[in-house]
């Protein structure tokens, strides 16, 4: 069981306009590693991310110049496309008719009126955008700051030196990638607990039509309003 005076942590790369459960593993967390030191994937949420629209879903992605080991926090946004204005009014367009466009629609201007050079800049300016709209109060810190070497180690092995890094008792994990790669063992030698996220997908109701999971949560804040956000991420 996790009381209040544990530390508890979550890891996660960097994403672009991410999804509730992304949310929800900083609302359960008091430190968020953003994780901007290791490999870039292509066609990864790091660069895209999906919105409703009247024909089901739509992918919104973020053109990047991207080398085979590029780490995430060295990939720069492919600014001679014309990305951002095409997410801009695709934004609002497919989501005009919900219920707090009027709430939200100058948060989607201003975010992409910003030029962004980098992939993290962006991903992170919108991370702690949404996370200030949501009102939770995460210590947000970068994986790259944390001065741990690189050199030959397993991604489990990244993450328990993560954890061991900033102090955590508790590590907040989902369960996918986790089940099939972390070494629960060797972090219950240092004495970290590990607790997995199991996200029950809350639907809600979407103007398109028949519900959709698994949209940026941008979409549940134009069809729920902000504190309707708040209260079905807290359930």
């Amino acid at each position: 069981n996790i009381t209040k005076d544990m530390t508890t942590i979550a890891i996660h790369q960097p994403e672009y306009l991410p999804w509730l459960g992304y949310f929800k593993k900083i609302m359960n967390s008091e430190i968020f590693v953003i994780l901007d030191d290791v490999q870039f994937e292509k066609k990864s949420w790091q660069s895209r991310n999906r919105i409703r629209t009247k024909d089901g879903s739509s992918v919104l992605s973020v053109p990047v110049h991207a080398h085979l080991d590029s780490k995430i926090n060295e990939i720069k946004i492919d600014n001679s496309k014309n990305w951002a204005d095409k997410h801009r009014k695709s934004i609002l367009y497919n989501y005009t008719k919900t219920p707090y466009f009027d709430e939200f629609r100058s948060f989607i201007e201003q975010l992409f009126e910003k030029k962004f050079e980098f992939l993290m800049d962006l991903n992170t300016e919108i991370i702690k955008l949404i996370v200030n709209k949501l009102e939770i109060k995460p210590k947000i810190i970068f994986s790259s700051e944390l001065g741990i070497p690189q050199a030959k180690q397993t991604p489990s092995d990244r993450v328990l030196n993560i954890c061991k890094s900033v102090n955590a008792e508790n590590y907040i994990t989902g369960t996918s990638w986790a089940k099939s790669h972390l070494k629960i063992e060797d972090f219950e030698k240092s004495n970290i607990h590990v607790k997995f996220q199991e996200f029950q997908h809350p639907t809600y109701t979407q103007i398109h039509g028949e519900f959709i999971p698994r949209m940026s949560i941008i979409d549940l804040f134009f069809n729920e309003g902000v504190n309707g956000a708040k209260k079905i991420l807290k359930n």
